[in-house]
């Protein structure tokens, strides 16, 4: 596991590989299976360790896929205070420092998306509930997301 020396309750941002992260989001999530279309992922590290993981991807959505943005594809932490609202600011930073243009994120109905407005993020559109995708033809298993709304979350570069 990562470490940097922060001083006592402040948080730092570490990069972390894509299986440290996946293995970190199934500690705290026993259910997620680990994301496709990774780009980059990064860590929360305060003076008890690791606190908080953002994995970040290519856009879920192909509509949304133009190659200028990204998605958080997952975000976890135990409850450290400020973790997950640090980890969207990060995941902004580094995606502008790539030349990233936009960042995206979902939210279920019933999550405040506190921690998205605390770091500048803005509720881009609500999208209504999916029926599933298991169809005859290709049968899915279902993660138990079907039919809950989401919210979809954005952060962009000022426009001039």
């Amino acid at each position: 596991m990562p470490s940097a020396d922060p001083p006592t309750g402040r948080m730092t941002i570490v990069p972390l590989p894509f299986r440290t992260a996946s293995d970190y989001v199934n500690q705290i999530h026993r259910s997620h299976r680990a994301p496709q279309g990774h780009k980059f992922s990064l860590g929360a590290v305060a003076a008890s360790g690791l606190v908080g993981v953002a994995i970040v991807g290519r856009p879920v959505a192909r509509a949304l896929d133009d190659g200028l943005t990204v998605e958080v594809t997952r975000l976890a932490t135990p409850g450290h205070p400020n973790a997950c609202s640090f980890l969207y600011g990060a995941v902004w930073r580094a995606a502008r420092a790539l030349g990233y243009q936009r960042a995206i994120t979902y939210t279920q109905q019933g999550e405040s998306g506190a921690s998205l407005r605390a770091a500048g993020w803005r509720n881009a559109a609500d999208c209504r509930a999916r029926p599933g995708w298991d169809t005859p033809s290709r049968p899915r298993t279902s993660h138990g997301t079907e039919q809950i709304p989401r919210t979809r979350w954005e952060i962009t570069l000022p426009t001039r």
